[in-house]
Protein backbone atom coordinates (compact mmCIF):
# COMPACT_ATOMS: atom_id res chain seq x y z
CA UNK A 1 0.00 0.00 0.00
CA UNK A 2 3.01 2.25 0.76
CA UNK A 3 4.53 1.76 -2.70
CA UNK A 4 0.80 2.72 -4.59
CA UNK A 5 0.75 6.13 -2.35
CA UNK A 6 4.16 6.63 -3.52
CA UNK A 7 2.79 6.51 -7.36
CA UNK A 8 -0.80 8.27 -6.14
CA UNK A 9 1.64 11.31 -5.56
CA UNK A 10 3.76 11.32 -8.35
CA UNK A 11 0.38 10.88 -10.74
CA UNK A 12 -1.31 13.84 -8.89
CA UNK A 13 2.28 15.95 -9.04
CA UNK A 14 2.09 15.46 -12.91
CA UNK A 15 -1.74 16.04 -13.03
CA UNK A 16 -1.34 19.94 -11.01
CA UNK A 17 1.58 20.37 -13.35
CA UNK A 18 -0.61 19.60 -16.72
CA UNK A 19 -3.56 21.64 -14.79
CA UNK A 20 -1.04 24.28 -14.79
CA UNK A 21 0.12 24.31 -18.55
CA UNK A 22 -3.60 23.82 -19.58
CA UNK A 23 -4.55 27.19 -17.73
CA UNK A 24 -1.84 28.84 -18.72
CA UNK A 25 -2.49 28.15 -22.73
CA UNK A 26 -6.35 28.46 -21.97
CA UNK A 27 -5.69 32.49 -20.80
CA UNK A 28 -2.90 33.10 -23.52
CA UNK A 29 -5.60 32.12 -26.10
CA UNK A 30 -7.98 34.16 -24.23
CA UNK A 31 -5.56 37.07 -24.14
CA UNK A 32 -4.94 36.80 -27.66
CA UNK A 33 -8.46 36.87 -28.75
CA UNK A 34 -8.89 39.99 -26.42
CA UNK A 35 -6.26 41.90 -27.99
CA UNK A 36 -6.94 41.51 -31.47
CA UNK A 37 -10.54 42.11 -31.21
CA UNK A 38 -10.18 45.48 -28.75
CA UNK A 39 -12.17 47.00 -27.95
CA UNK A 40 -15.09 45.09 -29.07
CA UNK A 41 -14.73 41.91 -27.11
CA UNK A 42 -14.67 42.23 -23.00
CA UNK A 43 -14.51 38.45 -22.37
CA UNK A 44 -16.87 37.09 -19.76
CA UNK A 45 -18.77 40.30 -19.14
CA UNK A 46 -20.00 41.77 -17.02
CA UNK A 47 -18.74 39.12 -14.47
CA UNK A 48 -15.56 39.61 -15.48
CA UNK A 49 -14.27 43.13 -15.09
CA UNK A 50 -11.31 42.81 -17.29
CA UNK A 51 -9.85 40.60 -19.82
CA UNK A 52 -6.58 41.73 -18.48
CA UNK A 53 -6.38 40.11 -15.44
CA UNK A 54 -5.86 36.83 -17.36
CA UNK A 55 -2.11 37.62 -17.05
CA UNK A 56 -2.54 37.15 -13.05
CA UNK A 57 -4.14 33.93 -13.83
CA UNK A 58 -0.77 32.65 -15.65
CA UNK A 59 1.22 34.36 -12.73
CA UNK A 60 -1.05 32.08 -10.50
CA UNK A 61 -0.43 29.06 -12.64
CA UNK A 62 3.22 29.72 -12.87
CA UNK A 63 3.43 30.02 -9.01
CA UNK A 64 1.64 26.33 -8.69
CA UNK A 65 4.10 24.30 -10.95
CA UNK A 66 6.59 24.81 -8.18
CA UNK A 67 4.10 23.03 -5.48
CA UNK A 68 2.97 20.24 -7.70
CA UNK A 69 6.69 19.54 -8.65
CA UNK A 70 7.52 19.34 -4.75
CA UNK A 71 4.82 16.59 -4.30
CA UNK A 72 6.05 14.62 -6.57
CA UNK A 73 9.25 14.18 -4.74
CA UNK A 74 9.16 10.99 -3.85
CA UNK A 75 11.04 7.72 -4.61
CA UNK A 76 9.34 5.79 -7.25
CA UNK A 77 12.16 4.03 -8.61
CA UNK A 78 12.14 4.18 -13.09
CA UNK A 79 11.50 1.92 -15.91
CA UNK A 80 14.72 1.67 -18.02
CA UNK A 81 14.61 5.35 -18.31
CA UNK A 82 14.23 8.64 -15.98
CA UNK A 83 10.76 9.74 -16.09
CA UNK A 84 11.47 12.97 -17.91
CA UNK A 85 12.79 10.65 -21.01
CA UNK A 86 9.16 9.48 -21.46
CA UNK A 87 8.31 13.33 -21.00
CA UNK A 88 10.28 14.43 -24.22
CA UNK A 89 9.33 11.04 -25.87
CA UNK A 90 5.06 11.86 -25.38
CA UNK A 91 6.22 15.73 -26.89
CA UNK A 92 8.51 14.34 -29.77
CA UNK A 93 5.51 12.60 -31.05
CA UNK A 94 2.75 14.36 -30.15
CA UNK A 95 5.01 17.53 -31.74
CA UNK A 96 5.29 15.38 -35.02
CA UNK A 97 1.40 14.34 -35.17
CA UNK A 98 0.32 17.93 -35.50
CA UNK A 99 3.12 18.67 -38.36
CA UNK A 100 2.22 15.64 -39.91
CA UNK A 101 -1.86 15.71 -39.44
CA UNK A 102 -2.62 19.25 -39.11
CA UNK A 103 -1.82 22.77 -40.81
CA UNK A 104 -1.95 24.05 -37.61
CA UNK A 105 2.18 26.01 -36.63
CA UNK A 106 3.35 25.51 -33.39
CA UNK A 107 3.39 29.38 -32.27
CA UNK A 108 -0.47 29.13 -32.88
CA UNK A 109 -0.83 26.12 -30.82
CA UNK A 110 -0.16 27.81 -27.36
CA UNK A 111 -1.28 31.30 -28.49
CA UNK A 112 -4.66 30.71 -30.11
CA UNK A 113 -7.95 28.78 -29.02
CA UNK A 114 -8.81 26.38 -31.21
CA UNK A 115 -11.40 24.31 -31.78
CA UNK A 116 -10.09 21.37 -34.04
CA UNK A 117 -10.58 17.89 -32.02
CA UNK A 118 -7.63 16.82 -34.27
CA UNK A 119 -5.25 19.88 -33.16
CA UNK A 120 -6.38 19.27 -29.27
CA UNK A 121 -5.40 16.15 -29.29
CA UNK A 122 -2.58 16.73 -30.29
CA UNK A 123 -2.04 19.69 -28.13
CA UNK A 124 -3.36 17.44 -24.90
CA UNK A 125 -0.45 15.12 -25.33
CA UNK A 126 1.85 17.77 -25.93
CA UNK A 127 1.36 19.58 -22.74
CA UNK A 128 1.10 15.93 -20.98
CA UNK A 129 4.82 15.47 -22.59
CA UNK A 130 5.77 18.79 -20.73
CA UNK A 131 4.18 18.02 -17.73
CA UNK A 132 6.36 15.22 -17.27
CA UNK A 133 9.50 16.61 -18.24
CA UNK A 134 8.46 19.62 -15.78
CA UNK A 135 8.20 17.17 -13.13
CA UNK A 136 11.67 15.54 -13.52
CA UNK A 137 13.30 18.82 -14.74
CA UNK A 138 16.41 18.21 -12.10
CA UNK A 139 17.36 14.86 -13.37
CA UNK A 140 17.76 16.51 -16.96
CA UNK A 141 21.13 17.69 -16.74
CA UNK A 142 23.48 18.71 -13.19
CA UNK A 143 23.56 22.40 -15.16
CA UNK A 144 19.55 22.23 -15.02
CA UNK A 145 19.64 20.62 -11.07
CA UNK A 146 22.23 23.81 -10.38
CA UNK A 147 19.96 26.32 -12.15
CA UNK A 148 16.82 25.41 -9.57
CA UNK A 149 18.45 24.75 -6.90
CA UNK A 150 19.49 28.44 -6.89
CA UNK A 151 16.14 29.57 -7.77
CA UNK A 152 14.88 27.59 -4.89
CA UNK A 153 17.44 29.87 -2.56
CA UNK A 154 15.98 33.01 -4.72
CA UNK A 155 12.47 31.85 -3.57
CA UNK A 156 13.36 31.07 -0.21
CA UNK A 157 14.69 34.87 0.90
CA UNK A 158 10.97 35.84 -0.60
CA UNK A 159 9.11 33.08 0.82
CA UNK A 160 6.84 35.69 2.50
CA UNK A 161 6.07 37.81 -0.52
CA UNK A 162 5.64 34.52 -2.47
CA UNK A 163 3.26 32.98 0.00
CA UNK A 164 0.89 35.84 0.24
CA UNK A 165 1.23 36.34 -3.28
CA UNK A 166 -0.02 33.15 -3.77
CA UNK A 167 -2.71 33.18 -1.48
CA UNK A 168 -3.81 36.29 -3.12
CA UNK A 169 -3.91 34.20 -6.83
CA UNK A 170 -6.17 31.83 -5.13
CA UNK A 171 -9.15 34.08 -4.54
CA UNK A 172 -8.17 35.71 -8.19
CA UNK A 173 -8.33 31.89 -9.36
CA UNK A 174 -11.57 31.42 -7.28
CA UNK A 175 -13.05 34.83 -8.86
CA UNK A 176 -12.29 33.76 -12.81
CA UNK A 177 -13.78 30.27 -11.87
CA UNK A 178 -17.22 31.90 -10.70
CA UNK A 179 -17.40 34.22 -13.29
CA UNK A 180 -16.97 32.13 -15.87
CA UNK A 181 -19.48 30.00 -14.72
CA UNK A 182 -21.97 32.24 -14.08
CA UNK A 183 -21.74 33.89 -17.32
CA UNK A 184 -22.11 30.23 -19.06
CA UNK A 185 -25.39 29.92 -16.80
CA UNK A 186 -26.21 33.77 -18.39
CA UNK A 187 -25.34 32.38 -22.11
CA UNK A 188 -26.00 28.27 -22.38
CA UNK A 189 -25.19 28.57 -26.33
CA UNK A 190 -21.56 29.04 -24.71
CA UNK A 191 -21.43 26.85 -22.40
CA UNK A 192 -19.17 24.49 -24.30
CA UNK A 193 -16.55 21.92 -23.73
CA UNK A 194 -13.78 24.53 -23.80
CA UNK A 195 -15.52 26.96 -21.29
CA UNK A 196 -16.13 23.92 -18.89
CA UNK A 197 -12.21 23.05 -19.15
CA UNK A 198 -11.32 26.61 -18.39
CA UNK A 199 -13.54 26.78 -15.14
CA UNK A 200 -12.03 23.57 -14.24
CA UNK A 201 -8.62 24.55 -14.31
CA UNK A 202 -9.57 27.92 -12.65
CA UNK A 203 -10.85 25.85 -10.31
CA UNK A 204 -7.99 23.60 -9.59
CA UNK A 205 -5.83 26.53 -9.96
CA UNK A 206 -7.37 28.03 -7.02
CA UNK A 207 -7.67 25.03 -4.70
CA UNK A 208 -3.92 24.47 -5.34
CA UNK A 209 -3.14 27.59 -4.07
CA UNK A 210 -5.30 27.61 -1.24
CA UNK A 211 -3.43 24.15 0.02
CA UNK A 212 -0.18 25.65 -0.85
CA UNK A 213 -0.59 28.25 1.38
CA UNK A 214 -1.88 25.83 4.18
CA UNK A 215 0.22 23.60 3.83
CA UNK A 216 2.78 26.54 3.98
CA UNK A 217 5.03 24.97 0.98
CA UNK A 218 6.88 28.44 0.34
CA UNK A 219 8.20 28.15 3.94
CA UNK A 220 9.28 24.51 3.64
CA UNK A 221 10.77 24.28 -0.04
CA UNK A 222 13.95 25.11 0.58
CA UNK A 223 14.39 22.54 3.50
CA UNK A 224 14.94 19.76 0.69
CA UNK A 225 17.02 20.50 -2.27
CA UNK A 226 17.42 17.12 -3.20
Amino acid sequence: MAGFAVYEKKVFSVALIFNSLLTIVCAIGILSGFYAALPYWKPYAPYLIDGNLFWAIILASIINIFPAAYIGKVKTGRLWFHHYVYGFIVLGLSVAFLVLCTSVSLLSLFTTNITDITVNVGRFFVLGGLALVLDDLPDVSNGMASFLSRLKSLAHRGRKTIHTLQYLMGFVSLYFFVAVSVWMSQNPSWATLANFILAGSLFVTSLTSFWSVKRKIWHIFHQNKD
